[in-house]
């Protein structure tokens, strides 16, 4: 009797959190489109075809459904994250801040957080989003610069780096750059890259001072690893 019991408990658990899923799946793509601070609970019901008293047994309100579709929404993207620097682990220095850079702009362009940080949603949502970020993102970026600065190869202040990149990154998307100069947001972020770390980082070697000191983009290293 108790594994019967044990059993029912069980499917009535997963089926709740599959419901639950599919909640936050429809949130997602209604309330973080276009004019998502428009769309109410009785849209996502009628989107689900079920009550709206059904989706408040699994969220108490509107805001706790919000933080649940984030939470999502940026475990995605810390997955991103830890594969980029897994990707570029060994690499020189340059290329492993590009590679980190240029996928946390893909992803959060992905997700809208610059929009979401500036006014998008309310107080409450704003810095919860403005903490995800700083975990996830930025705090991983200040470590990187961070290492760079103990292992002698920035000539800037790690934190001064870690200003301009968080400022430039957040500004280009939220730009109409892209759109005015043809290019692809990930064109403008490498070209940012290249900026902002140009006489920052210091050369292997002390022959490198002569050179110009420019991270190579990602045709480069094709090029390199099949030449």
């Amino acid at each position: 009797m108790e594994t019967m019991e044990t059993k029912s408990v069980s499917q009535v658990s997963e089926k709740g959190e599959r419901r639950a899923d599919v909640i936050v799946e429809a949130a997602g793509r209604l309330f973080f489109a276009p004019g998502f601070a428009r769309v109410s609970m009785d849209d996502l019901a009628r989107e689900l075809g079920m009550s709206k008293k059904t989706i408040y047994r699994h969220f108490p309100d509107k805001r706790s459904l919000l933080t649940a579709v984030l939470d999502r929404q940026f475990a995605a993207v810390e997955a991103t994250m830890v594969a980029a620097a897994e990707e570029t682990e060994g690499r020189p220095f340059g290329v492993r801040v590009q590679g980190f850079l240029l996928a946390a702009g893909s992803e959060l362009g992905r997700i809208g957080a610059a929009q979401l940080a500036s006014g998008r949603g309310d107080v409450m949502l704003r810095q919860y989003v403005e903490q995800r970020v700083d975990a996830v993102v930025y705090g991983r970026l200040d470590e990187l610069f961070r290492e760079g600065h103990r292992q002698g190869l920035l000539a800037t202040p790690p934190e001064l780096l870690s200003e301009i990149t968080r400022g430039a990154v957040e500004r280009l998307l939220s730009s109409q750059l892209p759109r005015e100069l043809d290019w692809t947001a990930a064109d403008l972020l490498r070209a940012t890259v290249n900026t902002v770390l140009h006489g920052a980082i210091r050369p292997a070697h002390p022959d490198d001072e002569r050179r110009e000191a420019v991270i190579p983009t990602a045709r480069d290293d094709e090029q390199e690893v099949s030449s």
